[in-house]
């Protein structure tokens, strides 16, 4: 068992670490933000002064090296976690990496052998697993409220806002995400699934680019089977108008169903035959602060984390299942 406090690196202090995640590991008990690194020096000075955070540096590897240095989060996009991951395994070092997990399913099994060659944990942070409107939904499928689970719908719906010709972000690059914005957004959902329900075992999918603005998939409509014969339909289009913005999914039993969000924090809606109730939650000032607190309970010997290398891999597979003829995958 480690020592009561972990001192902890961020590699890629980004938007990600404004408000997300960087706060939320100085404000988790057990955690000790010691060092944070970004390529630009000024930046990483900038937001260590903002945080209060004691050092700061533009070499990953001088970070990832530190002996005083225990674990390391990898806040950069998905095209360099494989090989960030692979580094603070060989230094001996914990590390939790952003989400998706990495660019591919290969990548993390990758990431997963040198985990468990060194001996030192992995984790990945889908905070979703943690947050109190998400395990209220748990705790209702579980309680049988809503029957036996039939059938879950997902649509989410976002407007486009890049403009053909223009220059496109990193998340609809594949080279640097693995796909478009299918990746960075139903990575939550599909990873949420696999919480409530376990790892899917069968995938149908369309991915194509309709808008022809950058070279990913903008549309993608998918079918999956899940343990206990649950099959879940999605639609994602990246290509509406923004009064058509929609973020919904549906998990409907033999009983009722179960209505919420995904990123909209609106209300936990449960539905059954003769009555109708809402669940408030509103919106953590730092939404990764519950899944950090996991993550240092499980290293400390207090608690376990749900959100794993292994879990996160699973998500990484669905995913490519999904955009794999788009993309002419293996």
């Amino acid at each position: 068992m480690l020592k009561k406090t972990i001192s902890w690196g961020i590699i890629g202090v980004g938007n990600v670490c404004e408000r997300k995640s960087a706060p939320a590991y100085q404000k988790t008990d057990g955690f000790a933000l010691k060092t944070v690194m970004r390529r630009d020096l000024d930046k990483a000075r900038d937001f260590a002064l903002r945080h209060g955070v004691e050092n700061y540096c533009d070499d990953a590897e001088q970070l990832i090296n530190d002996p005083t240095i225990q674990a390391v989060y990898i806040a950069t996009p998905p095209d360099s976690h494989l090989s960030y991951a692979l580094k603070v395994a060989e230094a001996g070092k914990i590390c939790c990496v952003e989400k998706p997990m990495a660019l591919n399913f290969a990548e993390c099994q990758q990431m997963i052998k040198a985990s468990e060659e060194t001996k030192v944990p992995l984790y990945v942070a889908y905070y979703r697993r943690a947050l109190p409107s998400f395990l209220k939904v748990k705790e209702l499928i579980e309680s049988g409220v809503i029957g036996t689970v039939r059938f879950v719908h997902i649509e989410l719906y976002k407007a486009l806002t890049i403009n053909a010709g223009e220059e496109k972000p990193w998340r609809v690059d594949p080279k640097v995400a693995g796909a478009g914005n299918f990746f960075d957004l139903a990575s939550h959902q599909l990873d949420y699934l696999d919480f409530l329900f376990g790892p899917v075992t069968e995938v149908v999918s369309i991915a194509l680019n309709q808008a022809g603005n950058y070279d990913a998939e903008d549309m993608v409509s998918a079918s999956f089977l899940m343990p206990g014969n649950i099959v879940v339909n999605g639609n994602w289009n990246f290509t509406v108008p923004k009064f058509l913005e929609k973020d919904t999914i549906e998990i409907i039993g033999t009983k009722g169903k179960i209505k919420f969000s995904c990123f909209d924090f609106v209300p936990v809606e449960l539905i059954t035959e003769h009555a109708k109730q809402a669940f408030e939650f509103p919106k953590p000032k730092h939404v990764q602060q519950n899944m950090i607190q996991l993550v240092v309970d499980d290293l400390l010997g207090r608690g376990k984390s749900p959100s794993t290398g292994l879990t996160g891999a699973r998500t990484n597979w669905v995913m490519g299942e999904v955009v794999k003829k788009y993309y002419k995958m293996e």
